[in-house]
């Protein structure tokens, strides 16, 4: 999936992102994904747009590739791709950097939807062009 439109946020594991076995805790990456997803729509949407709808989550799909552990640096990345009426695809694909492992890789499809009626809401051009 072509990542010309590519976001992403630096983060550092902490005590809290670990479980049981001391290993990044699978809630955490759709957090991280959740996080870069709505870091990257409000870089890019105006104000405006911002209030007037919502994403929702429909699908998250997860590779995961490698383990990460306390104090690593990992970078969340996120970009944009196939979309319908209403759907849009986004990818994801979080690295450590130090070695270059990638730890997991991942798709969601979000649901636009209109912020005041909370039904779906159709991807006009507009939106697409502020997607590049």
């Amino acid at each position: 999936m072509p990542e010309n439109n590519k976001f992403s946020i630096s983060i550092q594991v902490k005590p809290e992102h670990l479980d049981a076995v001391q290993h990044v805790n699978n809630v955490i990456y759709v957090q991280w994904m959740q996080d870069a997803a709505s870091l990257h729509w409000q870089s890019l949407a105006p104000s405006w747009l911002l209030k007037e709808v919502v994403w929702m989550v429909r699908r998250h799909e997860i590779d995961y590739y490698n383990q990460a552990f306390l104090d690593d640096d990992l970078l969340v990345s996120t970009w944009t791709g196939e979309y319908t009426n209403v759907t849009w695809k986004r990818y994801y694909e979080v690295i450590r950097p130090s070695d270059g492992k990638k730890i997991i890789s991942a798709v969601s499809t979000w649901i636009l939807l209109d912020s005041s009626t909370q039904k779906p809401r159709r991807i006009d051009d507009g939106m697409i062009k502020l997607h590049g």
